[in-house]
């Protein structure tokens, strides 16, 4: 009887140790320093790096700014929550005449912050909200000016 309580059981238990072990996933793509090294700042034009490195799924903000180029590793625990434990983000940008200006790597260790889309509208003066704008104008009121008199 114990024998066939552990058959029916182990296989349960042995379900839940593997339903616990860590996935990983891994996701984008960035090219390696092998690959960089093939490319030359200031020779290489943007045809050239597709060529080399191939193109990448996000570009700049501006036409012709830049092209990113985005890895992630993510590692899921059983029930809870993925937790990225890499990045990489490689960076080449173009000058005026399509040639590689820059390359950069940042990891998710640089904290650096690269905006891969910038939607943002511009409020005009700098600094200064509509409230402060309405109201910063009271007692600066001079009737004389309206008249051409100082």
């Amino acid at each position: 009887m114990k024998t066939a309580v552990l058959w029916l059981i182990s296989p349960l238990l042995l379900l839940a140790l593997v339903g616990c072990s860590p996935m990983q996933r891994f996701h984008g793509y960035a090219p390696d320093e092998t690959q960089l090294a093939e490319i030359e700042v200031g020779r290489d034009t943007r045809e050239t790096v597709a060529e080399k490195v191939g193109r990448p799924g996000m570009s700049g903000v501006m036409e012709g700014s830049a092209w990113y180029y985005v890895q992630s590793d993510w590692v899921e625990r059983g029930w809870r929550a993925p937790v990225e434990v890499n990045r990489e983000v490689v960076a080449i940008t173009f000058d005026g005449a399509d040639r590689v200006a820059n390359i950069e790597r940042f990891g998710l260790e640089d904290g650096e912050v690269v905006p891969l889309t910038r939607r943002v509208t511009s409020t005009g003066p700098t600094g200064m909200t509509l409230l402060r704008q309405l109201l910063g104008n009271i007692g600066q009121f001079n009737p004389a000016q309206m008249i051409g008199r100082n």
